[in-house]
């Protein structure tokens, strides 16, 4: 059995609601979850687990595409409730995730706020504060680019910088899958950049969304936006 599950998982955000797509890759031996949600998601996220038949406690390891709130902001509560999950992320990004280095994502924001109109500060604090809250977690191993993982026949870390420096997306040749993260989302079902007036380096991230497309995968998986297949891309 080789297969991906997307989950979707809805979650307030700043007055709106925020809708995310989380993966599980299972094969006979794993499961594995891509991306853990935001701080106090855990409920939503084993909720959605069990939902798909999936128990919490049968995941095998937890990949974080990258150090960003909503996606590893509930990492550590789900490795103190479920301590066999193993977590793994890019080699770039484990100290900012691990809390061995600052948030580049907080260290943006305090920049940002110098600069924000005074109806914004308080939002703009508010948004560095909630960064500063959110909890490390200890990584237990860190990813090589393009390693391959033995997840569903073969699953490849794929180097996708630009949104952050370390981010990673994964290919799965035996289901023809491109997982994303961030280094692609979907708005009214087009492909676009992730959030580009928080990408660290734009012309990165724009070289890795070319990367992605170039594998040439039947079906891509956008962390926010959800599923698209290769017919109906539209650049």
């Amino acid at each position: 059995m080789h297969q991906y599950i997307v989950l979707k998982i809805e979650m307030p955000s700043w007055n709106t609601t925020e809708v995310i797509h989380p993966v599980v890759l299972a094969d006979d031996n794993h499961r594995v979850l891509i991306d853990c949600g935001y701080a106090g998601s855990l409920p939503k996220i084993e909720e959605a687990l069990i939902q798909h038949g999936i128990m919490p406690q049968n995941v095998t390891h937890v990949i974080l595409t990258h150090q960003d709130h909503d996606h590893m902001g509930a990492a550590a509560a789900f490795k103190r409730k479920y301590p066999q999950a193993q977590i793994m992320t890019s080699v770039i990004e484990a100290p900012y995730i691990s809390g061995e280095e600052k948030s580049l994502r907080l260290i943006q924001a305090e920049q940002l706020q110098q600069s924000l109109p005074p109806e914004q500060q308080a939002f703009g604090e508010a948004f560095c504060n909630m960064l500063r809250n959110i909890e490390p977690v200890r990584i237990d191993r860190a990813l090589t680019l393009d390693e391959e993982l033995p997840f569903c026949g073969s699953c490849r870390v794929i180097a996708t910088p630009g949104h952050t420096p370390g981010h990673i997306s994964l290919y799965l040749p035996a289901l023809n899958v491109v997982i994303t993260g961030d280094a692609m989302a979907l708005e009214k079902g087009k492909p676009v950049i992730a959030n580009p007036q928080f990408t660290l380096d734009l012309d990165l991230a724009k070289a890795s969304m070319e990367r992605l497309f170039s594998i040439g995968a039947e079906t891509i998986v956008c962390y926010h936006g959800g599923v698209i297949r290769k017919e109906d891309v539209i650049l």
